[in-house]
């Protein structure tokens, strides 16, 4: 698993240079083509993570659940972010990944339930969840990146 939490931790360090090198201003931008903005989808990556790992194995989420509600699938994207939500997603971004890795590796995943992804995969175990979770993150990365091109674009 260890190869599986290094591509995690670089998809992350892929979302938090996006996330500290997009202004405030682009971040909350939704461009035509969109229904969602860069913020959201790294948002959406965190709370995301949090839902497949921690709640589908009954623990409790290591961050405040305000994330998780407000970036769920399913959420629209909140265009009154402030500064500081900022600051604090870039702090998200790399200290779910450690935890997530320090949890696994201490057993702290002993039960996980099963879940059928609206992306067609069969999640049964917490390793399943962890591949699964790069490839969601990934997907997420991408749109960021072509959000980001778009709203470059249209300057």
């Amino acid at each position: 698993m260890n190869y599986h939490f290094l591509a995690h931790r670089q998809v992350r360090k892929n979302l938090l240079n996006i996330l500290q090198n997009t202004s405030h201003k682009d971040l909350l931008e939704i461009p035509d083509g969109f229904n969602n903005n860069i913020f959201w989808n790294i948002a959406h990556c965190v709370a995301t993570q949090q839902l497949l790992h921690y709640y589908l194995s009954g623990n409790s989420f290591r961050i405040d659940k305000y994330w998780v509600e407000t970036y769920k699938k399913g959420t629209l994207p909140n265009l009154d972010v402030q500064p500081f939500e900022v600051e604090d997603l870039a702090f998200l971004l790399t200290e779910t990944s450690k935890i997530l890795m320090r949890d696994y590796d201490a057993g702290f995943f002993t039960d996980y339930t099963p879940y059928n992804t609206s992306f067609g995969m069969d999640l049964k175990n917490i390793q399943d969840a962890v591949i699964f979770n790069n490839l969601h993150e990934s997907l997420h990365c991408g749109y960021a990146m072509a959000q980001k091109r778009a709203i470059l674009g249209m300057k």
